[in-house]
């Protein structure tokens, strides 16, 4: 039996974006077309970003964040960003052209309240069959996380950053 699958990466250990980064790269190797849309992270240069360019014939990537909303200068513009952000990944989710669609850190806009959750699921299960759709960030709601079809919660056991070790090029960004 084959159907399209609700994915969700989730926890406070590090991995969530990097998992669905590995999920996208299995579904290019199968010829899928992957549209990567990221919410909450800034506009800087980040690996993702830059790999990104070099597989464009089956990648879309968008950034719609302003950086992290912890640190915003006008909390705003960051929900008005995940708004066009979020209309963005509706219309791919039902495009009819790729057949699968990660929402990195889509969490975070339903949980700051910045989009509504209840149209967030209608979405997520309406999803056409042959689009796999994937959500990743901190504190998944339990209604996204009961609707999934996978969900892994990534535990941060051990982080360099709590020796001391600030976020490093091609670790984290």
């Amino acid at each position: 039996m084959s159907k399209s699958l609700l994915m969700v990466f989730t926890g406070n250990g590090k991995g969530k974006t990097t998992a669905a980064l590995g999920q996208a790269f299995r579904a290019m190797g199968q010829g899928f077309s992957v549209c990567f849309v990221q919410f909450v992270k800034g506009t800087w240069r980040c690996g993702e970003q830059i790999s990104a360019r070099r597989f464009q014939d089956l990648l879309e990537f968008r950034v719609f964040g302003r950086g992290f909303l912890w640190d915003s200068d006008d909390l705003s513009k960051d929900e008005e960003a995940g708004r066009k952000g979020w209309e963005f990944a509706k219309q791919q989710i039902h495009s009819g052209h790729y057949r699968m669609v990660i929402l990195d850190e889509l969490t975070y806009l339903v949980n700051f309240g910045m989009i509504d959750e209840k149209e967030v699921l209608d979405c997520l299960e309406a999803r056409p069959e042959n689009v796999h759709v994937v959500v990743t960030g901190r504190d998944a709601p339990r209604s996204i996380m009961k609707l999934a079809d996978i969900v892994t919660v990534m535990d941060e056991n051990k982080h360099h950053f709590y020796q001391g070790v600030m976020a490093q090029r091609g670790v984290e960004f």
